[in-house]
């Protein structure tokens, strides 16, 4: 992340003695990314993090694509998934490429484990519950519409309010996930024009910090593709300690939660092209969100987007809620995807119609990468098969 921040109890001077009530050091853990170049926190612990008991394999799932067919447009209902598992174990991978992957979830259980992506950074959408996102850096509470992101080497595990549904949308990055440098200055601070900024940032704000001995699994997944698929790697880490057994820590590198809600649109006399809803971006692909707007205001508007042609990107799109003002047969949960090399637009009647409003109440949640996304058998499940005619008249 971007600005610093500072939680519970760490020394004066880095990489100096920091001792426990007994005489004996906590123990400095340096988390940082790009080789010692980029953002970095250091956290302190009171067992050294690197002290593993048992490490098992502890499973490898074969994730297949669809086998190859025409190109087109695409609508899945997500909304008929059923419930259960935890907020990993219930993930269903619908879509992915070199650069991102893209699962849906309706977790009904607590984590009794850690979990760690090994090769990248992860954004939980919340579309709907509440709970607890549990790491070193301490506790996190999400509601619905948070952004969850979560580096890279992060030790999390969510923690689901008891009794309230849950759904979320799970990106998966390859790389990292940082806000648009377009939005920050040279010192790394969100411009004036940015859509949000450090204020809408919530980072952990409760560090409790476990001194126990037992047994503690960490979870680390890891992926390995293949010509026709990919492969899931699980690892099981066995710990005689707690995990989550930090004392403090400070710098500019730890989970935090940014709610749609808080992203200010940016509106104009004609209709703004997709890069200004942009809220996040990674190698391969960027993040953006639609909110309640104000539509264009030139007396001569057309409000609903023109048809456009994404030469270079596939555009996924999921509907959290509203009326999506140039789509018809869309509902809540829906995910749409229009890949590159053909055009879309509105639907039928939704062009015209759309003159003349004054508001949009839409939510949505979308992403654009610059390869194309392959559908895994999951996906074509959940497929609207007549979508790609639903343009006719």
């Amino acid at each position: 992340m971007t600005h610093y921040y500072k939680l519970g109890n760490i020394p004066h001077k880095r990489h100096t003695q920091f001792r426990q009530p007994d005489g004996s050091l906590y123990h400095e853990e340096l988390m940082g990314m790009r080789g010692f170049s980029g953002i970095q926190s250091l956290l302190y612990h009171v067992h050294p993090p690197t002290q593993i008991q048992k490490i098992l394999l502890r499973t490898t799932v074969d994730i297949p694509f669809e086998e190859s067919g025409v190109l087109c447009h695409r609508h899945l209902r997500t909304a008929t998934i059923k419930p259960g598992g935890d907020a990993v174990e219930a993930r269903m991978l619908l879509l992915s490429n070199a650069d991102v992957s893209i699962s849906v979830a309706r977790p009904t259980e607590a984590m009794s484990y850690w979990y760690r992506l090994a090769h990248g950074d992860e954004v939980i959408f919340i579309h709907e519950g509440a709970g607890t996102l549990e790491s070193q850096y301490g506790n996190l509470r999400y509601r619905p519409g948070d952004y969850l992101v979560i580096p890279t080497g992060v030790l999390w595990r969510i923690i689901p309010d008891i009794n309230i549904e849950q759904r979320m949308l799970v990106i998966e990055a390859n790389a990292h996930i940082e806000p648009p440098a377009r939005y920050l200055n040279r010192y790394g601070q969100f411009l004036e024009h940015a859509p949000y900024n450090e204020r809408d940032i919530r980072p952990p704000d409760e560090l409790v910090t476990h001194d126990e001995v037992g047994e503690f699994e960490v979870r680390v997944k890891e992926r390995e593709y293949q010509r026709n698929g990919f492969s899931e790697r699980i690892t099981s880490y066995f710990y005689n300690h707690h995990p989550l057994d930090v004392v403090g820590w400070d710098g500019c590198l730890y989970p935090f939660a940014f709610n749609i809600e808080d992203f200010e649109p940016v509106t104009g006399r004609i209709h703004q092209p997709p890069p200004v809803h942009q809220t996040f971006e990674a190698p391969g692909f960027v993040l953006c969100s639609f909110v309640p707007r104000l539509f264009d205001y030139h007396p001569q508007a057309i409000p609903a987007p023109y048809n456009h042609s994404n030469v270079d990107s596939d555009e996924v799109i999921y509907y959290a809620a509203g009326n999506f003002m140039s789509r018809k047969g869309i509902e809540r949960a829906s995910m749409t995807i229009h890949p590159s090399g053909i055009p879309h637009g509105p639907h039928p009647g939704m062009y015209e119609g759309s003159i003349g409003k004054q508001q949009t109440d839409e939510l949505a949640v979308m992403i654009d990468t610059f390869r194309p996304l392959r559908f895994t058998n999951h996906a074509v499940q959940l497929e609207d098969k007549d979508y790609v005619y639903s343009w006719l008249t």
